[in-house]
């Protein structure tokens, strides 16, 4: 495949991303730059100001329903919510100061972390939900991992969804690096545009770009959970200078979360009505897409499979660290929010199960 054509498929994915979601990129080329790092409201009071960073998908549904639910708020916090194309970005904006915090995925925050940054996780947001996709011709090759020999691959870098698929394909045997051809993309908006164009014979996606692909004439051949069932995916970070300074902050933060996912699992609709203020397409697809049981989303850490998941990524190749991950994760946060949520209400039935699952997510 020569580069013009590449070029071809890169330009069109910008303009389907644009059509699609709104496309607002980062920084100060499509939205107002986020305060520095560390700002706080003057006013004896005031509300601790949080500035934070999302991608466009329902994987990101428990900010949304906490800043538009008034959680955040209820919280003593102004939260400003920024978007991202891409978790390179976003993660690039946290550690720069430019954010206080999102999520991001797990493999980009834990590739950050191999080279240096000391990224810490704090909460969970999105589990699994990432899915291969091929035109409908070529959809059987790819259900098992012997079909990816000697295809063309699209996918986003540092995506979780890519991680997950590199480690299944080296568990079956085989060498990514040298049995696959494997185009890295700018964005899942690319990746669709590449398989359509036949620049690509699959692509590496996610929700709700999965539903997206097949409402568009692709189909998906497989889910990221047949790799890596039950992975992990966006975790909430934070560098651990902002963690010390804004630690009470974060709390109330995670309290917001918490208070969010009892809503989300509680009330579809209403949830699907707010996930379309910030996901640019039909709600139907929405929808199907943030309650098709293929994206879980969970505010605990899960520091055993966040754990997990990066001695997956060494073990694959995919990154080369020495560190002990276990540092850069920080269960007690969310613990104590979950706690004072629980004594206020212990007879809240969501409280009460994250507070299970917790015992065994975190030990």
């Amino acid at each position: 495949m020569g580069k013009p054509t590449l070029r071809k498929v890169i330009a069109g994915a910008a303009i389907l991303a644009m059509t699609l979601l709104g496309a607002a990129g980062c920084g100060a080329q499509t939205q107002k730059e986020p305060a520095a790092k560390g700002a706080a409201a003057s006013a004896t009071g005031a509300k601790t100001k949080l500035n934070v960073g999302y991608l466009p998908a329902p994987g990101d549904v428990l900010f949304f329903v906490a800043k538009d639910k008034g959680f955040f708020d209820q919280e003593g916090l102004d939260v400003e919510m920024f978007q991202f194309t891409n978790s390179g970005e976003g993660l690039n904006a946290i550690k720069s100061g430019k954010l206080d915090t999102g999520a991001f995925g797990t493999a980009a925050p834990q590739t950050f972390i191999a080279k240096g940054t000391p990224f810490v996780a704090i909460a969970g947001m999105q589990s699994e939900g990432h899915g291969i996709v091929a035109k409908p011709e070529n959809v059987d090759r790819f259900r098992t991992p012997q079909g990816f020999v000697g295809q063309r691959v699209a996918t986003v870098r540092m995506s979780t969804g890519d991680a997950v698929w590199r480690y299944g394909l080296s568990q079956a045997g085989i060498d990514w690096k040298t049995q696959v051809t494997i185009m890295e993309l700018d964005s899942p908006a690319a990746v669709m545009e590449a398989v359509k164009k036949g620049a690509a014979d699959a692509g590496n996606v996610w929700a709700p770009f999965t539903e997206m692909a097949e409402q568009q004439g692709l189909k998906v051949a497989d889910w990221s959970s047949s790799y890596m069932p039950g992975h992990v995916c966006c975790r909430v970070v934070a560098t651990e200078d902002v963690l010390k300074a804004k630690r009470d902050a974060f709390v109330r933060f995670d309290k917001a979360l918490i208070r969010a996912y009892e809503f989300y699992s509680q009330n579809q609709d209403e949830t699907v009505n707010i996930l379309a203020n910030y996901v640019k397409i039909d709600k139907e697809l929405i929808k199907k897409s943030t309650y098709s049981g293929h994206i879980h989303s969970i505010p605990d850490p899960d520091k055993k499979r966040f754990t997990a998941f990066w001695e997956a990524m060494k073990k694959d190749g995919y990154i080369q660290s020495d560190l002990d991950i276990s540092r850069f994760v920080d269960p007690a946060i969310y613990k104590e929010a979950l706690d004072q949520l629980q004594a206020a209400e212990p007879g809240n039935g969501a409280y009460n199960r994250l507070a299970s699952e917790y015992a065994a997510n975190n030990r």
